[in-house]
């Protein structure tokens, strides 16, 4: 505070401009008063330096206030953050505990239904035991032939339709015709001496020649009605020999696509790529083995292809006919 008068003091002397001023606002003071104008300066100067100190305690308490206010509010701003992420981690909770729940809701079912199920087997094991605790015995043995032998009667029975469905037979002679025998006569089914002996000619299915055309003779002035009756007739064979296997439970080699006169039969074996003969077998046949179709029919097709696929037939003819008639 000194300093800061005597500085005054100095501008108010040193300053050129002032000094009029301050020279026309000189006060004289008599000596009589100048011990109560010097106690009065006095006791002004202690009470300016009392305030100042006052004012630069009140300032220090305010900024202690300000530095303390200002630690609360970033308190407060932390505190709402906080809860902000509170709020989230509830948020977040709360789809844990429902999608737990539904997945505790899930595996109750599912162990309700993996103990029906359980429970299903454990019953069907108990009646797998019994029948085989049957089958040990005579009776069951007994029970066993009866179903075998009415399983042949159906079979019989089914074959015997298909052979009314679709009768061979065979031209013996100008007007003459012979009746193919039905699996009733085959050896399979406990009866191989009531077969007879067929004699030679041509066969007939549904009144249709069988003996198909020179494929070498195919031009296009050949009978265009003789043409779709050969495809109707190998249709026809092509139907009751697919019948025929699914009633006997045979797969057959080369798997049929019935469509009437218009009938296909697949090949495995043809559609192996010969290129990749240098690869292994395995992965041969597992990538380049595909089902190749040759068509029963030959109007529009290739002659090779229809008679590649007739000598088709006849393999799953004769296959079906081994089975039906065993040596």
């Amino acid at each position: 505070m000194e300093n800061r008068e005597q500085a005054r003091v100095k501008t108010l002397i040193t300053d050129p401009k002032k000094i009029n001023a301050a020279h026309e606002n000189v006060q004289l003071i008599e000596w009589e008063d100048f011990d109560n104008e010097l106690a009065r300066l006095w006791s002004l100067t202690s009470a300016l330096k009392e305030a100042n100190e006052k004012k630069q305690s009140l300032q220090e308490k305010l900024q202690s206030l300000i530095q303390v206010k200002n630690e609360s509010l970033n308190k407060l701003n932390e505190l709402e953050e906080m809860r902000e992420r509170l709020e989230a981690r509830k948020v977040v909770m709360a789809n844990m505990s429902t999608h737990c729940k539904v997945a505790t809701e899930d595996a109750k079912k599912q162990e309700e239904m993996l103990s029906t199920e359980v429970r299903s087997l454990l019953v069907a094991g108990t009646s797998l035991s019994e029948a085989n605790r049957l089958l040990t015995e005579e009776r069951g043995c007994v029970k066993l032939k009866n179903v075998q032998r009415k399983l042949r009667a159906r079979q019989q029975y089914m074959i015997s339709q298909v052979s009314l469905l679709y009768p061979v037979k065979i031209l013996v002679g100008p007007a003459q015709e012979q009746e193919l025998e039905s699996y009733s006569s085959s050896s399979r089914l406990g009866n191989p001496s009531a077969s007879k002996p067929v004699n030679q000619g041509s066969l007939t299915i549904l009144g249709l020649n069988l003996t198909l055309l020179p494929f070498t003779k195919m031009s296009f002035f050949t009978d265009k009605k003789e043409v779709q009756r050969s495809a109707t007739a190998l249709g026809y064979v092509a139907h009751a020999v697919s019948l025929i296997a699914s009633y006997l439970q045979v797969p057959l080699r080369y798997p049929l696509r019935l469509g009437g006169s218009r009938s296909y039969i697949n090949d495995h074996a043809s559609s192996i790529d010969p290129a990749s003969s240098d690869l292994s077998l395995d992965t041969t046949l597992s990538a380049n083995v595909k089902l190749a179709e040759f068509p029963l029919f030959l109007e529009g097709q290739d002659t090779t292809r229809a008679a590649y696929a007739v000598f088709l037939l006849n393999k799953v003819s004769f296959c079906i006919l081994v089975i039906l008639f065993p040596r």
